[in-house]
């Protein structure tokens, strides 16, 4: 099957969309004005090169210049990079001049530098009048407003999409009498007759289904039952809501959104994945998904929401919209702030941003990243969506200390998250694998509906899973006290001495029949999760993974937490513990491994490790608890990457054909770019572009016959001496606009070359100047004379280097200045492929 984006870097078999000309550029020019305007400048002061009044090759209305002249002004130019850069910023069809088609990769060194020259261009001439020192100011200052407005309408977007989620949560479960819009907890924060103690206790003013369509409360299986067929049915409901408003509306509010934030960080063009539909759709759906109780939650959705809401602000300011490079510098801050608010982590979330998903984080992004997730924060907490007065999620009141002999149960933790992350990523990649090679993958709908089914007829009879995840881990990460009456703290009661104890410590104390029951029911729970997570991770729904690996990891932390502690109760003389934990006192804190639990189970999934552990202690609150969150972070990292060094998002990145060049992998196999370059033996001959000898006609026919996105200009097709690049988008344009000239033909010489002859004149009777040939189209200045080159003997190690430091999409290849190939980004990540064994044409976009 063919491939959107196959080969969309550059040369290889791709069918590009060809640039069309404005209609700006069809107008003509007054004579006059073409006889005294200089096709070029000096460029000392940085005065635009090639304007609107002197946009050779790229405009129509520059190439009628006095031969000349033109001629020895384009002597004095060194730099064509320089005059296309020039060109691109100085015409006003941003549509067409210096975009990239849907599917490409960006040329990373080309928009730095036309960023760097629009810069130098507004700092030199903020001394000319007062509107350019404002223009000036403005593009000092339009950096911070960006991320600013990004914080507000993420921070924003966040409290009511989790104020949402927790309304259609409770709304399976019940319904408030009088104001159907409150969740539960809303509902009940004013009733006089629930018990403070009892926390599960329902309060009057919330009902069940049951209750409200008058099923007896002496008949329980009647009220089970009817709560249990609503429970499902609103489930269904929701989640069949969720997928078809996405296969309607925005086929990419689909999934986490991390792994394609991720590739277009690194620079591909995903056109509409962060457009306003998008996130109007995942904004609507995540709440309806998450409320469906299927595995999945909001958190990650929301880095994508917030990377859609940096992407429209960003066309706000031209700095950023007109250049994609800037623009992901606003992504990577969004990235952060999407982090922020799905955890309350502002500080994790810019961590996240520089370890998981940029791909170029200079320091002002960093500071800018930073403003942002505070800025989001500060709206979220302002909103204050889960009713705490706390930014964080899972805030945690204990406090006591953790001992010496606890990081020996806190590193088995980190290796069971290691092994478990493992299992997850090989099964959830195996069944997304299937699932794109099957006829499942024709039915997405149905696969949504059939997995809320199951997941809802089971989750409902585990009172620990019919509760939404980010509950069920509240609960977990909490400490017993000594009134709780749920099963999880259900303790036999010991004689103690009071003045040895606190109202809020418990002592010590064997399990009784309720913790028992806690313990197989926590067990379902984690088999379930994990292994229902496995199917949902990669429905046609928005699916995030941070809480349900969360869950799953808290389980396993809480029930080994429950094992230490009894085994601290039984055998107090233990040379381990005896000196630090006191006799009848309970010096383990289940909650805690919990907490580690969870963070390495999060950590061997997506191998994470500083950003994972700052946004442990920030979603908790427990910053006296950094070391053991280290501690099974890293050995999650190290199991994990034993059995291979991909997390999931890394994964689905592979598994979609994503162009992705990890910029922190190391290669280190010793091939050479003689072995990896096109074309090879028995290919054609790689299509070039000569500097002097081909006519319009010919250059109109080159492109319509092939589907290259560039071509390497030479000197002649016998010499092949390489003279520059030539982008095919600016060509098209260049050829389009030469048409619109009076005396340009199909048989008109085209110069890729400084010197170029000039034009032939006869002299009339009238004194007047007429051509008495087509006059030749000259369009250096759309040529790179400085592209990136390497020598066939270049080992593929400083290659692979120079594709992933500097973000270029090819590089040709030299010998003794003779043009041999290309080697462009595909056939890199081609070659990584088939050196690890895997398939080199997965590299497409599913």
């Amino acid at each position: 099957m063919s491939n959107p984006f196959l080969d969309s870097p550059d040369l290889s078999h791709h069918a590009a969309n060809g640039g069309d000309s404005s209609s700006q550029n069809t107008k003509r020019r007054n004579p006059k004005l073409r006889s005294t305007t200089p096709l070029y400048q000096d460029d000392t002061d940085d005065e635009p090169l090639l304007g609107d009044d002197s946009l050779q090759g790229l405009s129509p209305k520059a190439n009628r210049t006095g031969s000349s002249r033109m001629t020895a002004t384009m002597t004095k130019r060194s730099n064509s990079s320089t005059h296309l850069l020039q060109a691109l910023d100085g015409t006003d069809d941003t549509e067409t001049i210096g975009t990239y088609d849907d599917f490409h990769t960006i040329d990373w060194l080309r928009e730095m530098s036309r960023n760097r020259l629009r810069h130098r261009q507004i700092s030199n001439r903020k001394k000319e009048s007062f509107m350019r020192a404002l223009k000036g100011l403005h593009d000092a200052w339009s950096g911070w407003l960006v991320v600013l407005l990004v914080g507000l309408a993420a921070g924003s977007s966040a409290g009511v999409i989790d104020i949402v989620t927790k309304w259609l949560s409770d709304l399976k479960l019940g319904v408030c009498v009088g104001s159907f819009y409150l969740s539960k907890e809303s509902c009940c924060w004013g009733s006089t007759k629930m018990s403070a103690s009892k926390t599960g206790e329902a309060c009057p003013e919330w009902m069940t289904w049951a209750q409200v369509f008058g099923v007896a409360e002496g008949d329980h299986s009647s009220h089970y039952a009817v709560n249990y067929l609503i429970y499902v049915c609103v489930g269904l409901s929701f989640a069949g809501l969720a997928a078809i408003l996405i296969k309607t509306f925005a086929p990419y509010a689909i999934g986490s959104g991390i792994p394609e934030v991720k590739t277009i960080l690194s620079g591909f063009i995903i056109r509409g994945y962060l457009g306003k539909w998008t996130l109007l759709i995942k904004s609507i759906a995540s709440p309806l998904a998450v409320a469906s109780n299927l595995s999945l939650g909001k958190e990650g959705p929301l880095v994508h929401v917030a990377a859609c809401c940096g992407n429209i602000f960003a066309y706000l300011f031209p700095k950023y919209g007109r250049n994609e490079a800037k623009k992901r510098e606003v992504l990577s801050a969004a990235a952060a702030a999407g982090v922020s608010v799905a955890f309350g982590a502002p500080i994790g979330g810019v961590l996240f941003s520089l370890e998981e998903v940029s791909y170029y984080f200079p320091m002002k992004t960093l500071w800018r990243s930073f403003f942002c997730a505070l800025t989001a924060a500060f709206v979220l907490r302002s909103i204050n969506p889960f009713g705490n007065s706390h930014l964080v999620m899972f805030y945690v009141t204990y406090n006591r200390p953790w001992f010496l002999f606890e990081l020996l149960p806190f590193s088995l933790l980190g290796v069971f998250g290691g092994l478990f992350g493992a299992a997850f990523i090989h099964a959830n990649l195996a069944w997304c694998r299937f699932r794109a090679n099957s006829k499942l993958g024709k039915y997405p709908i149905c696969e949504v509906l059939v997995i809320t089914l199951i997941t809802t007829v089971a989750s409902y009879p585990n009172p620990y899973t019919r509760i939404d995840a980010s509950s069920m881990i509240a609960q977990l990460f909490k400490e017993c006290g000594p009134v709780e009456e749920k099963n999880l703290c259900d303790y036999r009661d010991v004689s103690v001495n009071h003045t040895t104890y606190t109202n809020h410590d418990r002592p010590a104390a064997p399990l009784d029949e309720g913790v028992y029951t806690a313990i197989w029911q926590l067990v379902l729970a984690f088999v379930f999760k994990s292994v229902i997570t496995v199917f949902t991770f990669g429905l046609k729904v928005p699916t995030g993974l941070f809480i349900p690996i969360l869950a799953s990891g808290s389980i396993v932390g809480r029930l080994v937490g429950i094992g230490v502690e009894q085994l601290v109760y039984n055998y107090p003389d233990c040379p381990l513990w005896a000196s630090s934990c006191q006799a009848g006192h309970s010096c383990v804190t289940p909650g805690l491994y919990a907490m580690v639990g969870a963070a390495a189970a999060l950590g061997g999934v997506t191998r994470m490790t500083v950003s994972l552990v700052v946004i442990m202690f920030e979603l908790t609150g427990g910053l006296m608890y950094i070391v053991p969150l280290m501690a099974a972070a890293m050995f999650s990292k190290w199991v994990g990457d034993a059995f291979g060094n991909e997390g999931i998002y890394d994964g689905h990145i592979r598994l979609n054909g994503y162009p992705f060049l990890d910029n922190k992998e190391e290669f280190s196999h010793t091939t050479l770019a003689t072995d990896v370059m096109r074309p090879r033996r028995g290919e054609d001959p790689l299509t070039v572009v000569t500097q002097d000898s081909m006519t319009v006609e010919d250059l109109e026919t080159l492109v319509k016959t092939t589907s290259y996105n560039g071509f390497p200009v030479i000197t002649s097709t016998t010499e092949r001496r390489l003279v520059g690049y030539l982008c095919r988008r600016d060509l098209l344009i260049a050829l389009d606009n030469s048409r619109l000239q009076e005396n340009v033909l199909s048989n008109s010489r085209v110069y890729f070359s400084l010197n170029a002859p000039p034009a032939p004149f006869v002299v009339t009777p009238g004194e007047q100047l007429e051509n008495n040939e087509p006059e030749p189209v000259r369009l250096f200045n759309i040529v790179d004379l400085s592209p990136i080159t390497v020598t066939d003997r270049t080992p593929m190690e400083i290659v692979v280097e120079i594709f992933s430091k500097l973000g270029i999409r090819q590089a040709l290849v030299t010998h003794n200045g003779v043009l041999l190939g290309i080697i462009t980004k595909k056939d890199v990540l081609r070659h990584v492929a088939q050196l690890k064994r895997q398939d080199p044409d997965s590299i497409l976009f599913n």
